[in-house]
């Protein structure tokens, strides 16, 4: 990346600041960008979903690695849910969505309390086994809420084979105006395809481990026994190890990673697959070369830009985005490593713009979490907007479930210290209530990006884009507007 005129910023600066500059481009078609990332992860687009207890789970990470990217479960968990996520995970099926499924018995309100958890609208009603109807949250209104399924379902159920070709799905699809078919393995549901994920699958290449199956990455904390709680996480089958604190350069990190870097080798051993480690977070140079000293191989760059972190208000204490990820990507690349751009994106181009700094992926956090995937509850406030309930990792809500295990007195005095907000709404653009199509959007203008720089990759896209500097209002002058003058 190069600065347009040569221009030297004198002071650091955000992605608002940021502008990039087409270049003579050869790329005819955004289709022809490859965005495999580069940091040795196995993913094919450049999207890290952050670890945050709100945001990160099950059903993030197996639709995020079905559509290229993955999802890190946080650290504040325990070992028995890590086991079961991963599982669960690692049995989705890289192609058909895993479906919402309820029993002919079941009440309306077992319906309601799921139908939330993902975008397809509607669950498979089953009999035991066997897929006998489709329930739709319009069935379900204005009906007792402890009626049977079997009373509100649609019988006039549409199913196809997993052998079906999936374009031959989407006609059937199309031409019967179907919100989703279940697809059939010897009678048995295997899961179901909507007419977007037939598309997407045609587009996205999704992220998977060597024996096939999706990926997902585990966080482990730099206190207590570092080395077990990374042998546990190997055990579970995580694809990557993120070594996690606000703080990350610090002594206790430079003295977690080694424990770390020893279960990771000692892992690779038995099974011959060495797992990257990525450390963090760090803002400058010198947080880069020590952690990488330590034995990381990517590192997590960003303090303060998040949309739950109240960090630079506490303490004054962070940097401006844009700034951090180039600095840092700069210092990595010399020692062979990578970096994570963490937190600040509210747009594509902010993705966009990360990776011109030189950042091999975009952590994203708060920007998920108002999706049907994230970890929360579907809430309707009282106007009958969606949304779901978002806090910060630094927050009194997260520091009350990390120190659930000491007294009472060791808690309370833990919760004067907290920073980052407990309790916000994240609301379901109605536009764009799943993930994927927030995927969609951000790689849609990422890809364009790279057209307008003439790169086909993340490799030339760093070395290709011009970026300059901008005051707030050519910021303000290229947003679109909602509305007349």
């Amino acid at each position: 990346m190069k600065f347009l005129n040569d221009v030297n910023p004198s002071y650091d600066l955000t992605y608002n600041d940021t502008f990039m500059v087409p270049s003579r481009s050869a790329i005819a078609s955004r289709t022809s960008v490859d965005l495999t990332t580069p940091d040795g992860i196995g993913t094919s687009i450049p999207l890290v979903v952050s670890n945050m207890t709100a945001v990160a789970g099950r059903r993030m990470a197996e639709t995020v690695a079905r559509r290229g990217g993955i999802a890190i479960l946080p650290q504040d968990i325990s070992r028995e849910a890590v086991d079961d996520m991963v599982g669960q995970v690692k049995r989705a099926h890289t192609v058909f969505e895993t479906p919402i499924t309820v029993q002919t018995t079941d009440s309306v309100s077992t319906a309601l309390s799921l139908l939330g958890k993902r975008s397809h609208g509607a669950a498979v009603v089953l009999n035991g086994h066997e897929p006998v109807g489709i329930v739709s949250l319009a069935d379900c209104q204005e009906v007792d809420r402890f009626a049977r399924i079997s009373e509100v379902m649609s019988e006039n159920i549409i199913t196809a084979s997993v052998d079906e070709d999936p374009r031959s799905v989407f006609d059937t699809i199309a031409e019967r105006h179907l919100s989703m078919v279940p697809m059939l393995d010897d009678g048995r549901l295997a899961g179901v395809l909507t007419r977007k994920g037939i598309l997407r699958s045609t587009i996205y290449s999704p992220a998977v481990d060597p024996q096939g199956r999706l990926m997902v990455g585990g966080a482990v904390g730099i206190n207590g026994d570092v080395r077990a709680k990374t042998a546990s996480l190997l055990e579970s089958g995580v694809d990557v190890l993120v070594v996690d604190t606000a703080h990350g350069h610090q002594e206790k990190m430079i003295e977690a990673l080694p424990h770390v870097t020893a279960a990771r080798d000692e892992f690779a051993d038995r099974t011959g697959r060495r797992l990257q480690v990525v450390a963090g977070n760090v803002v400058a140079a010198d947080g880069v070369t020590d952690l990488v000293s330590a034995g990381a191989d990517i590192l997590k760059v960003g303090v303060g830009p998040g949309a739950m972190c109240t960090t630079r208000m506490m303490t004054g204490v962070g940097r401006p985005q844009f700034s951090a990820v180039l600095e840092c990507a700069q210092a990595a690349h010399e020692s062979g490593a990578e970096v994570w751009a963490d937190g600040g994106v509210k747009y594509p181009r902010d993705v966009a713009l990360a990776l011109a700094a030189g950042a091999a992926s975009v952590m994203i956090g708060s920007w998920f979490a108002g999706t049907h995937e994230s970890a929360g509850d579907l809430v309707v406030d009282p106007h009958g907007r969606s949304y779901k309930e978002s806090f910060g990792m630094a927050s009194a809500r997260a520091v009350q479930n990390r120190t659930k295990k000491q007294s009472a007195f060791d808690r309370a005095r833990s919760g004067l210290f907290e920073e980052g907000i407990s309790h916000s709404r994240m609301y379901l653009d109605p536009a764009r209530p799943g993930v994927e199509d927030l995927v969609d959007s951000i790689i849609s203008g990422v890809r364009s990006s790279f057209t307008y720089a003439g790169a086909e990759s993340i490799a030339q896209f760093r070395e290709r884009a011009v970026v300059g500097v901008q005051s707030s209002a050519g910021y303000e002058e290229g947003r679109p507007r909602e509305t007349s003058w």
